[in-house]
């Protein structure tokens, strides 16, 4: 009987299934089109039975008569998945029975289901007029979206017509209230249901990125608000709808979810080599039908959003070649398609501003934009440093670039772990996806290491060796040395980075597992961590940093407050025990900007990005000249400063001079004009530019929005790490100005900076400032008061 629930069609051959993937693939497609066309032919025979003699009619063709008298006011309709000929061997058959007011319309109605009932198939039905049909529609969502897609069985199909001709009406003209209230329903059931991609036995049907929701994105589209699901779209649904027929296949059950013990059954009736190819495909469908989801929602989410008049979309720059428009990052109209960092450098100006980028933006710098070569330009690797950055705000703007492809071709090792499946409980994400979590959570903790950028990028590829044959920990150093090579990374790093993904379980696993009182204990952290010579104290923090984002990303039962407290006192003694201080030593400059600082008087010198500064020493001109700086839009990437005291002359005190060395660049557009820069800074020296004034008028100017979130700076003063001053460190989050507000609130304590060392890695600014007070000391107990004062100035 055709009717019959289960019955599995040509592909149900459990072992003996076709082993292509494609041709299995194809008879499951075949088998659900030759039932829907089974079950419209049995459908329509039981309509013309139920009507009588006179009032049979054929079911629908191209070639069909007039339907008779009996028949023209009466008509069975299908909704659901049957209305779409996408109907599973466990899937429900929903129909409607409509009418115009028949007084027989119930006894008709029991000589059609009676005889599916006994069939044994499920059966949602009901039977309307068509207005009653368009009232239930308006007040629930499920019928709602039913009667969008009718599909006339038998009968009068101008019922049909009228029915979703109504329904659609009421849904464009109150599209604003119905996508608000579908948009509640949809986030309902993502929370209770999980997403399917990263699930070990997901929903296929209601869990995020599975096959509601694309029929949700379809009901978008009939309101006008959003486009059709695209072509990589309607293939995840198909590939996910092939899974779903398979299952039902295999079980004999109407159960959606894809459970541990039949995932291997599934992946033969597939065609499938095993079940990790099947989750593999599976993450990879829905995930490309989350991401669809995503664009379509913020539309829907503008559209509903209440309106202010008709103002125009204002573009606001967020970043060298990107522009933030309507809620997105769109390439500003001078990006240069030709610049290898530029893909990175708008993707993190997206995550950093916290926003998403426009999906014709990442189409344009897929088609388009000239990628980086190995080794990469040091603008694209602080680019990755800075997207990495920017915390969870840069899970969604990875995975934008990951699904136009990007990714792999800018990390080519990441095809390996992309969207594979971890068959372990404990762990919440595929590989892929685990370490894009542990990089966002690694943002958290940047000001724990001194080398932040390496921590980041450390956590990115500290699982790349997985789906490699033996130790993954083992397997994956060698990739990340290969890997940070090509991104730029100079040997020291390279080692470093190496190391930490080799011993990235070093600490929970020694933490746990041995006794840290026992000196042998530190003995085995230290031993591993000398494969850097010379940056053991580096890998110890990376270490301890990594494990509590890798631990974190994982999941509740991976990581704990027990856990974290043994692998924070085991980092501890370490470090402990490693010789050495923090900081490094005052900075020295080179003989060309010694050079510079024996110029007779002022020197100003603009030589591209790096930007020269020599003048008799005074309190603030740091701070002074990195105002000037700001006004210009240039933010700095590092800078180095010294004192220098000329040879006394006879009779004479000895003079001293500032060299002021800068690398600075855009924050975005055209660098300024070398000329225009000279000048400001000389009129800074010669005291006639106020410098606090300008960037204050500057900054009411400036419309902002709140970006990604990022942890809250750190001010640390280390009072031995110089004979002659203190140092006050500074790790945050750059921001225009950063260095200015810095220096301006030392100055505010009476302080002078002798020396500073400023570094920006990717959007973490690492600052070391050697300070004296008026009388040029180093630092007593006001120590603790200059660290609230720019803590202050900071926050």
């Amino acid at each position: 009987m055709v009717l019959a629930q289960g019955t599995p069609g040509p592909a149900g051959r459990g072992p003996g299934a076709p082993s292509s993937g494609p041709a299995a693939r194809a008879a499951l497609a075949a088998a659900r089109a030759a039932r829907a066309t089974d079950l419209d032919r049995h459908l329509t025979g039981l309509f013309n039975a139920a009507l009588g003699p006179e009032g049979g009619v054929r079911g629908p063709s191209a070639e069909q008569p007039p339907v008779p008298a009996r028949a023209a006011d009466v008509a069975l309709v299908a909704v659901g998945s049957h209305a779409r000929r996408e109907l599973t061997p466990g899937g429900d058959l929903d129909l409607v029975l409509l009418h115009r007011g028949r007084g027989d319309v119930a006894e008709i109605a029991d000589r059609i289901w009676y005889p599916i009932w006994d069939a044994g198939l499920r059966l949602d039905h009901s039977v309307r007029i068509v207005q009653e049909a368009q009232a239930v529609a308006r007040d629930d969502m499920k019928a709602a979206l039913g009667l969008l897609t009718p599909r006339h069985i038998a009968g009068d199909p101008t019922l049909a017509d009228e029915a979703r001709a109504a329904v659609l009406a009421d849904w464009r003209t109150d599209a604003r209230k119905r996508l608000a209230e579908l948009g509640g329903l949809c986030r309902e059931r993502w929370d209770a249901q999980g997403e399917l991609a990263f699930l070990l036995e997901g929903d296929l049907k209601e869990a995020r990125g599975g096959l509601r929701d694309v029929e949700v994105m379809n009901a978008v589209a009939a309101s006008w608000v959003a486009p059709a699901p695209d072509g990589r779209v309607r293939d995840a649904h198909d590939l996910l709808l092939d899974v779903r027929h398979a299952l039902h296949t295999a079980t004999g059950r109407p159960s959606d979810r894809l459970v541990l013990q039949e995932q291997e059954a599934v992946a033969t009736a597939l065609g499938m080599p095993d079940a990790d190819v099947l989750l593999r495909a599976v993450a990879t469908a829905a995930r490309t039908i989350t991401h669809a989801d995503d664009q379509v929602w913020r539309r829907v989410d503008r559209f509903v959003r209440p309106r202010n008049g008709r103002a125009r979309a204002r573009r606001r720059p967020v970043g060298d070649g990107a522009v933030e428009q309507d809620g997105e990052v769109v390439l500003a109209r001078n990006a240069d398609l030709g610049d290898p960092a530029l893909t990175l450098r708008v993707a993190a100006s997206a995550a950093q501003n916290g926003l998403p980028l426009a999906p014709a933006t990442v189409d344009t710098l897929a088609r388009r934009a000239v990628l980086p070569g190995a080794p990469w330009p040091s603008a694209a690797r602080d680019a990755l440093v800075s997207l990495l950055g920017a915390g969870p705000a840069a899970i969604g703007v990875w995975e934008a670039l990951d699904q136009a492809g990007l990714i792999v071709r800018l990390l080519p090792d990441w095809e390996r772990v992309r969207n594979r499946p971890q068959r372990n409980p404990v762990h919440r994400f595929t590989v892929d996806r685990h370490l894009v979590e542990a990089a966002a959570g690694a943002a958290a903790l940047a000001r724990e290491v001194a080398r932040p950028d390496l921590l980041l990028v450390g956590a990115l590829l500290h699982d790349i060796g997985k789906g490699l044959p033996g130790d993954h920990s083992v397997r994956g150093a060698a990739v990340a040395r290969e890997t940070a090579a090509r991104t730029g990374f100079p040997a020291g790093d390279v080692k470093v980075l190496e190391t930490v993904v080799r011993h990235h379980l070093l600490l929970p696993e020694t933490a746990t597992r041995r006794d840290i009182d026992d000196p042998k204990t530190i003995e085995t952290v230290l031993d591993a961590v000398a494969e850097a010579p010379g940056r053991e104290r580096d890998v110890l923090e990376l270490l301890a940093a990594l494990a509590v984002a890798d631990g974190q990303a994982t999941g509740p039962a991976a990581w704990g407050s027990w856990k974290a407290g043994l692998v924070a006192e085991l980092a501890r003694r370490a470090l402990m025990s490693l010789a050495g201080g923090t900081l490094p030593p005052a900075p020295s400059l080179g003989p060309d900007t010694l050079a510079l600082a024996r110029h007779d008087g002022a020197a100003v010198r603009v030589q591209g990005a790096r930007i020269m500064i020599a003048a008799p020493d005074r309190p603030g001109l740091l701070w002074r000249a990195a105002g000037v700086l700001a006004l210009h839009r240039l933010a700095v990437r590092t800078a180095r400063t010294v004192s220098e005291t000329a040879p006394k002359a006879a009779g004479t005190e000895g003079t001293a001079t500032a060299v002021l060395d800068f690398t600075a660049v855009p924050e975005f557009g055209d660098p300024p004009d070398p000329a225009a820069l000279e000048s400001d800074l000389r009129r800074m020296l010669a005291g006639r530019l106020n410098v606090a004034d300008r960037l204050e008028r500057r900054a009411r100017s400036v419309r902002t929005r709140p970006g990604a979130a990022v942890p809250p700076p750190r001010v640390t003063i280390v009072p031995d790490a110089s004979e002659s001053a203190t140092v006050v460190e500074v790790r945050a989050h750059d921001v225009p100005g950063l260095l200015w507000r810095v220096g301006q609130a030392l100055g505010e304590c009476g302080l002078q900076v002798i020396a500073a060392r400023v570094d920006t890695l990717g959007a973490e600014a690492v600052d070391a400032f050697y300070v004296v007070d008026a009388e040029g000391r180093p630092l007593g107990e006001s120590a603790a008061t200059v660290r609230a004062h720019v803590l202050g100035a900071l926050g």
